[in-house]
């Protein structure tokens, strides 16, 4: 009798040996199975690509984040967020169409961390994250396994910030005290008190004419205020622990040049210079001579061996802005009454050069005639840098806003 086993085994030789239907049978089985796989093949296909699209997506924001945060155009953490999932979307956008229901999620599924470090005692540097998932629809030959999407994630981070960059700046100040410096003002000084009012009309009795009260401010005494101001401005802008950010010379100039102070570290000695200008000057008016000076001294070599370069360099400073200031209340007369059109030109030339070599003019045309207002204003290094006051507290103020443009270079943010 055959036992179990034996029947078992004789019955799988015959069904192996059979050939009628294993065909259908395993084709049966093969076919979901390969169907299954071409799904797969695609879906794999199709997830590389959408990890692609969200992989630009992120690396976009977060760099688009953290660059508006350096550059201002976002003010807060929670701004810059809302932009890097906006970016996202946005990016996204394009590759998934009108499929609002996506997008929505695509923008649920975004999320963005921002860390402001500080970089020195103005900037910060931002360092932006951001991450990603995108749950990619399979196609119906995957839904065969019972797998209706599949989850894309990608993630990126991006650094911007400002960095403090310390300048240093040299000027040359070439400032006007002629007779006219010695007018009057319209702003009183002491009501009280008497003294010399001196105008263009009684200025022949000088230095006899009586004194009257009120006491008007002259407009010497105008430019002392004001260049007090101005230095005072410059001291508070020099951060630096030895206070050698800055230069400074200065002349002043009626028909002749007077003597200079030389350019040299601080605002001191520019200062007590400009203090120690005479209460009532004299004089006519070229300004050719003083403007040659401070060019001279400001004037830049090829080789970077003028005075002013190896200055700096000694400071360890890389680079350094130069400016003129170059102040009038007059026209050119020389020694003469009239206008000099020779001694207007050769002003005109000086500032030309110094222009061309890169030296900044602030000019100030105080209470000055048109002629005067035209040489400075061709001087001028540009239309918001000639100034003309035409009483006390404008000069003050324009000469405060002259600190203002040159300290803006002492430290600079810079990307």
């Amino acid at each position: 009798m055959m036992s179990t086993v034996q029947w078992l085994k004789s019955s799988l030789s015959r069904l192996r040996n059979d050939k009628y239907g294993n065909f259908g049978m395993i084709t049966a089985i093969l076919i979901p199975v390969s169907i299954g796989a071409a799904g797969v093949a695609v879906d794999l296909t199709n997830s590389a690509a959408a990890k692609h699209q969200l992989q630009q997506a992120t690396d976009s924001a977060a760099l688009a984040a953290a660059t508006a945060l350096a550059n201002g155009k976002v003010a807060t953490n929670a701004a810059a967020q809302t932009l890097a999932v906006d970016f996202v979307a946005g990016q996204m956008a394009n590759y998934l169409g009108n499929d609002a229901t996506a997008l929505t999620a695509v923008r649920n599924a975004t999320s963005v961390n921002v860390t402001a470090t500080a970089n020195g005692a103005k900037s910060n540097i931002y360092d932006v994250s951001v991450n990603s998932t995108y749950k990619m629809p399979t196609s119906a030959f995957t839904r065969i396994f019972g797998y209706t999407n599949v989850s894309v994630a990608a993630g990126s981070s991006a650094q911007n910030g400002q960095t403090d960059t310390q300048g240093a700046l040299s000027m040359y100040m070439a400032l006007d005290r002629s007779g006219s410096m010695s007018f009057i003002t319209d702003t009183i000084k002491s009501q009280t008190t008497k003294c010399q009012n001196y105008t263009s009309d009684n200025w022949k009795e000088y230095p006899d004419l009586a004194s009257t009260k009120p006491c008007y401010v002259r407009k010497i005494e105008a430019l002392q205020t004001a260049a007090t101001g101005l230095f005072a401005a410059l001291n508070a802008a020099d951060t630096s622990t030895n206070h050698d950010l800055i230069r400074m010379g200065a002349v002043s100039y009626t028909d002749v040049m007077q003597t200079a102070k030389a350019i040299n570290w601080g605002t001191t000695d520019a200062a007590n210079y400009v203090a120690a200008l005479p209460a009532l000057p004299t004089g006519g008016t070229d300004a050719s001579k003083a403007m040659q000076t401070a060019f001279d001294a400001l004037k830049a070599s090829t080789n970077g061996t003028d005075a002013e370069t190896v200055a700096h360099k000694s400071k360890n400073h890389t680079s350094f802005a130069r400016y003129i200031i170059l102040m009038t209340d007059g026209e050119m007369t020389g020694s003469s009454s009239s206008w000099s059109s020779s001694i207007d030109t050769k002003v005109r030339n000086i500032c030309t050069a110094a222009k061309a070599d890169g030296i900044q003019i602030f000019t100030v045309a105080f209470m000055a005639p048109q002629k005067g207002k035209d040489l400075l204003s061709f001087c001028a290094s540009s239309p918001s840098n000639a100034y003309q006051p035409d009483n006390m507290a404008k000069l003050v103020s324009d000469f405060g806003d002259i600190a203002a443009k040159a300290t803006s270079s002492l430290t600079r943010l810079t990307n």
